[in-house]
């Protein structure tokens, strides 16, 4: 198989072909021989792009397959561009030892879905890490489900049993929380001192035991300066920023959306918003991270919180390089490349870069091409979507899977 067009990838664009063989990208270059597939100039081909924070719902109990399932996810995000995605543990049946981490992985190894799955497991009071090298995801506070901590000191020393461990961190500091828990409307029941506390508690254990942190759905501008500190002073840290939190903000809150603009951590001011598009944009963050979270509508008007983005990932990139000048190699880091580095300790195959040895799946834009998004296209079980009636001003063109067009 070889496909043709103008390549994206962190060291450039260029016009090119790749030739896939058994999967795999078997060589990059010129004239490697006739096309099966030429794109365009108005499109961008780049290295599989990978969504490392979703919750695709299904687990050994089947409890939450009403919102999703992990086939449903696939289709959510071969729709979206997303060839790779990495589920996180917070189930009715939490994955948190070597038990209940293999059951789950067993029940999505017999669905063969073309979309690969990377598993979290998760850090709960007194757990231990698992036998082999996965992620883990701790949440310090409550969010949706029973894996949390009632303070930092519990997580504190659970954590000490997790050395060297790649730890992702819901920030959210559960005392302030529950100081907060009366306020009159969902973003002062969660402020950003919350999220800034925690963070500093977060960074002072990566420290601490040595972790390799990830700071999950990063909303506050006022908590930058932190992680690029933490950075500097070279800890191993990274953080995520999602959709939302780049293209909305407390402004644009109504009591008509307000149900399906409540998430956690929730929206900020449009200082902060624009705040995190500039960290996306400069580094501070590394990864475009959906934090996927399909609900029915009958559950977020009972405010249940979170936004499923699956589905718009790939028009909303687009948005990020047409309206919001990102550069493709920019992109290709913060969708392709990043998330590649995460997943790949624990994948048999490389994701990620457009270079030979890595996995042969693609994910190709057209930036001349707009996608309306109405919800008769969604692919998630949930059935909805906040950019309903938006038209992103590209599309995806097309995704390959191992070579494969799907």
């Amino acid at each position: 198989m070889i496909i043709e067009g103008l390549l994206a990838d962190i060291d450039g664009v260029r016009h090119g072909q790749i030739a896939i063989e058994h999967g795999v990208i078997a060589a990059v270059g010129a004239n490697l021989g006739r096309a099966d597939h030429i794109f365009g100039e108005s499109c961008l081909i780049f290295a599989g792009m990978g969504d490392i924070h979703i919750h695709a719902r299904e687990d050994v109990t089947q409890k939450e397959t009403h919102k999703e399932t992990f086939a449903c996810a696939s289709a959510a995000a071969l729709h979206g561009g997303v060839l790779h995605v990495a589920d996180m543990p917070n189930n009715p049946a939490a994955p948190i030892d070597d038990a209940s981490y293999a059951a789950k992985e067993a029940l999505l190894a017999q669905q063969n879905l073309p979309v690969a799955f990377t598993l979290y497991a998760g850090i709960g009071p007194g757990t231990k890490p698992l036998s082999r090298d996965v992620p883990y995801k701790a949440y310090m506070g409550p969010s949706v489900g029973d894996l949390f901590f009632s303070t930092l000191e519990q997580l504190d020393a659970t954590l000490a049993n997790y050395v060297g461990r790649a730890v992702s961190f819901h920030c959210e500091d559960p005392i302030l929380l529950e100081k907060h828990k009366a306020a009159s409307t969902h973003e002062a029941r969660r402020p950003p001192e919350c999220e800034l506390s925690a963070t500093r508690f977060a960074l002072s254990v990566i420290e601490k035991y040595r972790l390799t942190g990830k700071l999950c759905h990063y909303s506050v501008g006022e908590g930058l300066p932190l992680i690029r500190a933490a950075k500097a002073k070279g800890l191993p840290v990274t953080a995520e920023v999602t959709p939302h939190h780049v293209f909305f903000d407390t402004a644009q809150i109504t009591p008509v959306n307000r149900p399906s603009m409540q998430m956690n951590p929730p929206l900020r001011a449009p200082g902060d918003r624009q705040a995190m598009l500039e960290a996306l944009r400069d580094g501070t963050a590394d990864y475009l991270a959906t934090d996927h979270a399909p609900h029915t509508l009958a559950e977020k008007a009972r405010g249940v919180s979170g936004q499923p983005h699956l589905d718009t990932y790939g028009p909303f990139v687009t948005w990020l390089l047409i309206e919001q000048g990102f550069t493709p190699e920019r992109i290709a880091a913060i969708c392709s490349a990043n998330p590649g580095t995460f997943v790949n300790p624990y994948r048999p195959e490389r994701w990620g870069r457009l270079l030979p040895g890595y996995v042969g799946s693609l994910t190709v834009l057209d930036l001349k091409k707009p996608t309306a998004i109405r919800r008769e296209d969604l692919k998630t079980k949930c059935g909805w979507s906040p950019f309903e009636g938006i038209t992103f001003p590209g599309s995806v063109a097309a995704v390959f899977v191992r070579g494969i067009k799907k």
